[in-house]
């Protein structure tokens, strides 16, 4: 991909392990292409910005890394290593109980999110360090936000340097570091081969991850309201296919099913759908459930100015023939009666109950009635979201 089309923005999470961020840079420089981040940021603990600060930063480690591999030393500071926050404010020493919890997968959501919304930037998520939550947490943000240019990384390092303090990358000449775990004796002391950094192996294996973003609406706030949310749209997905309509075609699909309608029938259960989209009272709600509140009345339904909103997709329907619906007009001056309504609401479902073959589909096409006080009230009850009238 071409380096200039985006910035390359790192992201990652860690705890006691600073040691990760340089071994992550390290491994994306040395990609085939190489990745040259333009910022960074470390997502940690009140405990593990410090160790950041004293091991990495303060160290000169950093400095001396970057100038190694080419690379500018501001893409990494104190100010771009971020410690979460309670619910109060107050910067999180550790993740100790749920609610801790609950703030850090609020917390990473929220960034990854923010991120995420500047097409000009390339995201670079590593899950290495931290705890398992954070790079959960981490991972799961980047599925419900990340773009198809996005990246997911773990960093792999030979298992002795993995854990070794000393080690944060492998240096141009070559170092020699002392082993974790030393044996005791003076005389084994002696024989410990000390390790040279020449043998380490630094691997980034790079994950897939299902993307959600542009796939389904996503609005909640905290990590557990986005993943309700996600997860109530992906059941509807599955039980409520998409119903296209196309008027100029005079077409009607649901999924894949064509469903073959009289202009006439067409016309009316156009409109009833489109009561779910255009007259929705609670259009700030993503899901209609058990909402039959623009659901309407056959007296409604049977009203002049009804008919005159229904009569433009009729016109649009027979747009090669615009005096069909002049025609009509003229046979309903004041609306079509409750009788014809009633007649071709069940012509209706017949023809969806006769094409959709799947039988569960059918108390979300077909048109319903619901008993309310001012009488029976019709409607068509599949999910607003998954209506697409051209």
């Amino acid at each position: 991909m071409n380096r200039a089309k985006f910035k390359e923005i790192l992201i990652f999470v860690a705890g006691t392990t600073p040691q990760i961020i340089t071994e992550t840079i390290y491994a994306l420089v040395h990609r085939n292409p190489p990745v040259y981040p333009d910022e960074a940021y470390v997502i940690t603990s009140a405990h593990g910005k410090n160790l950041i600060k004293k091991d990495l930063l303060k160290s000169g480690i950093f400095t001396k890394f970057c100038r190694e591999l080419k690379i500018p030393e501001t893409i990494l500071t104190e100010d771009s290593v971020i410690v979460i926050k309670d619910r109060e404010g107050k910067y999180l020493d550790d993740i100790r109980d749920g609610r801790d919890n609950e703030c850090l997968g609020d917390f990473i959501t929220e960034f990854i999110r923010n991120k995420a919304d500047d097409n000009s930037v390339r995201l670079h998520c590593s899950l290495a360090g931290g705890r398992k939550t954070m790079g959960f947490y981490l991972g799961a943000a980047l599925q419900l936000f990340g773009r198809s240019w996005d990246k997911l990384y773990h960093v792999l390092v030979t298992p002795e340097f993995e854990s070794n303090p000393d080690f944060y990358y492998k240096p141009k000449k070559d170092k020699k570091l002392t082993p974790l775990n030393p044996p005791l004796s003076k005389m084994e002391k002696e024989e410990i081969k000390p390790l040279h950094t020449k043998d380490a192996e630094i691997v980034l294996a790079e994950l897939p991850f299902i993307r959600l973003r542009e796939k389904i609406p996503l609005d909640g706030k905290g990590f557990k309201e986005l993943v309700s949310e996600g997860q109530r749209e992906i059941d509807t997905a599955m039980i409520q296919p998409f119903i296209r309509i196309n008027l100029k075609e005079r077409s009607i699909y649901i999924g894949d099913t064509p469903i073959d309608l009289v202009p006439l029938q067409m016309m009316i259960y156009i409109y009833l759908l489109r009561q779910k989209l255009e007259y929705c009272k609670y259009k700030d709600n993503i899901y209609c459930l058990e909402c039959a509140e623009c659901f309407a009345t056959i007296a409604e339904l049977s009203t002049k100015p009804v008919f005159e909103k229904m009569l433009k997709d009729y016109r649009l329907i027979y747009s090669i023939q615009p005096s069909r619906a002049d025609d009509l007009r003229e046979k309903s001056k004041e609306g079509m009666s409750p009788e014809i309504l009633r007649s071709n609401i069940s012509k209706i479902n017949r023809a969806i109950k006769e094409q959709v073959k799947d039988e569960t589909l059918l108390p979300y096409y077909s048109i319903t009635t619901v008993k309310q006080y001012a009488g029976s009230r019709y409607g068509v009850r599949v999910e607003k979201g998954k209506i697409r009238i051209e």
